[in-house]
């Protein structure tokens, strides 16, 4: 069992940069593929970002390569989600995930945190 707790939101402005983390309790937490997905009002839930236990496999959005970067540290049971030139576009309540198989969509991950809100302005 996984359980998962977000913290490093806020309100940041257009440009700005915030780091959220994912701290996971779990004595098998490094056999997960942690991902970061993010809801926005009235929009789907979407796939942002993931990592596999072994730092071997990163993928991203494509709304976000090049802006944000995930990395994991699995002594400290804690994955990030480092996002720098925020846009508007990025504001949404960020969820972190864990499954046993990589995948992009939200349906495949089996444990999930509470999510924490980031708001960026224009």
């Amino acid at each position: 069992q996984v359980q998962l707790v977000e913290s490093g939101g806020g309100l940041v402005q257009a440009g700005g940069s915030l780091r959220l983390s994912c701290a996971a309790s779990g004595r098998t937490f490094s056999s997960y593929v942690m991902g970061w997905f993010r809801q926005a009002p009235g929009k789907e839930r979407e796939f942002v970002a993931a990592i596999t236990w072994s730092n071997r496999r990163i993928y991203y959005a494509d709304s976000v390569k090049g802006r944000f970067t995930i990395s994991r540290d699995n002594a400290k049971n804690t994955v990030y989600l480092q996002m720098n030139s925020l846009k508007p576009e990025d504001t949404a309540v960020y969820y972190c995930a864990a499954t046993r198989t990589y995948g992009s969509t939200w349906q495949g991950y089996e444990h999930w945190g509470q999510g924490t809100q980031v708001t960026v302005s224009s």
